[in-house]
């Protein structure tokens, strides 16, 4: 997978949209977008498996998860944010097939995009 390298991260307003964008370096069989807050422990977002999309109850409806092949780049487009969406967002990958949002089904990770959301 190599290195992962998180962008679009920001400052919105409830109700607000956002666009993450994760570069890989090739393409790896299961993909996932994590978040994170000093309060909270690292939370699974989206995944994105074999070209399955799974995601959080707490997104579900709000986010999307998509990969662009020719371009190598993961994206979570994160509309009607709420301020609970507030956190560093990671991106990360594995080689092998994924069923879960855990964070150590996965082995390679970026360095994290902050968003904040406020109202």
């Amino acid at each position: 997978q190599g290195q992962l390298q998180e962008s679009g991260g920001g400052s919105v307003q409830v109700g607000g949209s956002l666009r993450l964008s994760c570069q890989f370096s090739t393409t790896s069989r299961s993909m996932a977008w994590f978040r994170q807050t000093v309060e909270k422990q690292r939370e699974g977002v989206a995944s994105l498996v074999d070209s399955w999309p799974r995601y959080s109850s707490s997104v579900s409806g709000r986010f999307a998860i998509s990969y662009d092949s020719a371009k190598n780049i993961l994206y979570l487009q994160m509309n009607n944010l709420k301020v609970d969406d507030t956190g560093l967002y990671y991106c990360a990958a594995a080689r092998k097939q994924v069923l879960d949002l855990l964070p150590r089904s996965f082995t390679h990770w970026g360095q994290g995009t902050q968003v904040t959301v406020s109202s």
